[in-house]
């Protein structure tokens, strides 16, 4: 029995360790935000902002951490090979949900309980979505919700539009955070 916890921490401690380029905080954070909110202001002038701004946040984002989990399960999960497990979707009524993806989740790191967000690691990279931690001395939720123009936010999900948005996160996960116009590939 002990052996098998100090195996479940060794573990832990390396998933937290192989993780670590994705934790954001102090300087490197303020950028990550200040560049994802200059993306949105751009593209809800370019957008013409003909929705309430609530509707549209919802459009562009998966905000809070049951809304982000309904986005990943509803994506199919992908093998190893890059190849999606389930080749089409049928469901019982004619009606079908419209297929939308995740780009990135930015979760932040001071969840209290940690449990509510427990999940979402694993559910991430069986869907091959990457994760961002955000973590700040005021409270990374904070910071999450002042991006969304809400008082706190958990998780935040980047759906896939081929906005302005999307190419800053895919910059940011390339790992070009001061310079987004660089090209890519991820």
């Amino acid at each position: 029995m002990r052996n098998r916890n100090r195996a479940s921490k060794n573990s832990v401690a390396q998933e937290k360790d192989s993780s670590s380029s994705s934790y954001y905080e102090g300087e490197r954070l303020a950028r990550l935000l200040k560049s994802i909110h200059k993306e949105i202001e751009s593209t809800k002038t370019l957008e013409g902002n003909s929705l309430p701004e609530k509707f549209w946040f919802k459009q562009q984002f998966a905000i809070g951490v049951n809304e982000v989990t309904r986005v990943l399960e509803r994506m199919s999960p992908v093998s190893e090979s890059g190849r999606s497990l389930q080749q089409s979707h049928v469901m019982c009524t004619n009606h079908k949900v419209p297929s939308v993806h995740l780009q990135a989740i930015l979760i932040a790191s001071d969840c209290n309980p940690k449990w509510l967000a427990k999940h979402l690691p694993s559910l991430a990279s069986s869907r091959k979505v990457p994760l961002i931690f955000v973590k700040d001395k005021r409270g990374g939720s904070l910071r999450l919700g002042e991006l969304v123009k809400l008082k706190t936010a958990i998780a935040i999900g980047v759906k896939a539009r081929g906005n302005a948005i999307n190419e800053i996160v895919e910059g940011i996960l390339c790992g070009n955070e001061i310079n987004p116009d660089t090209d890519c590939q991820i």
